[in-house]
Order: C-alpha cells, then structure tokens, then sequence
C-alpha cells in the first residue's frame, strides 16, 4: 500500500497548474540545478553530499547513486537511502505525483543492501525492504518485502532471496 498525502483542486485547472502553491518556485529551481549537476557526476562521495546537503535527502553511507538517475525536484526531502545499497543507471524516483484534480506525494524508503537496477522507476510512497533486488526495467508502484526479487511492469514478486 502506498502512503500518500492527498491535496485537492477545484475543478476547472489540473493539479500541475498549482505547482507553485504547492512548493516554492525558487525550491523548484535550486533542487533543479542540483539535481541535473548530480545526475553527471562521476564522483560517489560529492553526490551523496549534494543530496544530503543541498536536497535534504537521508542517504546512509556506502550508498552508490548511478549515473543518469532522477531524483524527484519536488519532494526530493521525502527519499531515504539505506546503507550499502546501489541505484542503477537512469533511475527515476519520483516522491510526488500531479493528476488531474490531485496532488499526492509521499516518503520513499529504500532500506539497507538494496540494489536497484537500470531504468527502474520508483513511485512515491513506497518502500523497498532491507536486500531486497528491483530488476532492470521495473515500475515499482507498491511496496517490496525484505529480501525479495521484484520485476516488470506490472511489478511482480520472482522469489524470496532469504
């Protein structure tokens, strides 16, 4: 099940056209800015700063963030990494989502030894358990147990790795 915080519009505009009476417009443009830097940088160690420092992210030590990967601009304070894990190239962890007559966002918790593989997509309000695996291509739009191989789209549970 997936944790969202729903804000609702009136009729008339999509939530989208609200964007920044739901987050501040400079908030908007720095997590931007940095986001796109991180998404280029070779450098393990200064990405992990950048998130903590600049994007209020919680990435635990050892966490390797892959080159191409998008962090959500809007709520990016709302990801947690989890010690030893590994994000694979291009993927896309968003923490909020616009419909059209709604705004839901929620955390997204990605637990200890995790890997998560090439052009996955990770939507808000999930949570990825302690060594759990996400193969390439996933669309994770609910929650993965502990110790758990999940692919494809829709999302299905492979086998128990315990």
């Amino acid at each position: 099940m997936r944790r969202l915080t729903r804000v609702t519009f009136d009729a008339g505009r999509n939530s989208m056209q609200h964007v920044f009476e739901t987050v501040p417009f400079w908030k908007v443009i720095k997590n931007f800015a940095v986001i796109q830097l991180s998404r280029y940088t070779p450098f393990l160690g200064l990405k992990n700063a950048m998130c903590r420092r600049l994007l209020g992210m919680r990435v635990d030590v050892d966490v390797s963030i892959g080159l191409m990967v998008m962090l959500d601009i809007i709520k990016p304070e709302l990801i947690s990494l989890g010690r030893n894990s590994v994000i694979g190239y291009n993927t896309t962890i968003l923490a909020h989502e616009y419909l059209i007559d709604e705004f839901r966002y929620g955390p997204v918790t990605i637990g200890e030894n995790v890997l998560i593989g090439a052009n996955c997509t990770i939507l808000a309000g999930v949570s990825i358990g302690d060594g759990a695996v996400v193969a390439a291509g996933t669309v994770v739009s609910r929650d993965v147990s502990p110790a758990t191989m999940v692919a494809g789209n829709p999302m299905r549970e492979l086998r128990n790795l315990a």
